[in-house]
């Protein structure tokens, strides 16, 4: 028997500062940046009525090479951004000798949210050659579903 490990994260929120682009001794690109990412919760009040509420996490990520080029090029503070990755913990000692540790998200990946008709996106700014997508569509593009007169002609 084998074990499972797996270490997979999605976030989508939006950036807190602009992006700024660094590179190591060595010449590889890396980009830290903090992602706002809301998280709903229910919360209830003193006669039990129950509501849902929204409180934002704010995401330490970091991105290195083609991916860190990217979001620093296409992204500024308060952009969309969904991004794919791992959990990383490392540690280090600081000036005073002290251990200190540092949890963020290492992103594989970077994805426009906005669409580019959007004027708060940054896709915007960039004319025709930037093809953001759109995930509205008009109603007539609908599809059409057939209705199923019984439950005997499924498969399962």
């Amino acid at each position: 028997m084998s074990s499972l490990n797996l270490n997979k994260v999605v976030l989508c929120g939006r950036l807190t500062a602009d992006p700024e682009l660094k590179q190591t001794t060595s010449g590889i690109a890396v980009v830290s940046f903090t992602l706002a990412v809301n998280r709903r919760f229910r919360s209830g009040s003193a006669d039990g009525a129950q509501s849902t509420q929204q409180q934002a996490d704010f995401i330490s990520v970091v991105a290195w090479r083609q991916t860190a080029e990217f979001i620093s090029r296409y992204f500024k503070k308060g952009s969309a951004l969904c991004i794919t990755g791992s959990i990383q913990t490392r540690t280090w000692q600081d000036a005073q000798g002290q251990k200190r540790y540092a949890t963020e998200v290492v992103a594989d990946e970077a994805m426009f949210v906005d669409s580019k008709n959007d004027g708060s996106s940054v896709g915007g700014q960039f004319g025709d050659s930037y093809n953001a997508p759109s995930y509205s569509s008009a109603p007539t593009a609908a599809p059409k579903f057939e209705e199923l007169k019984t439950d005997d002609d499924l498969p399962f």
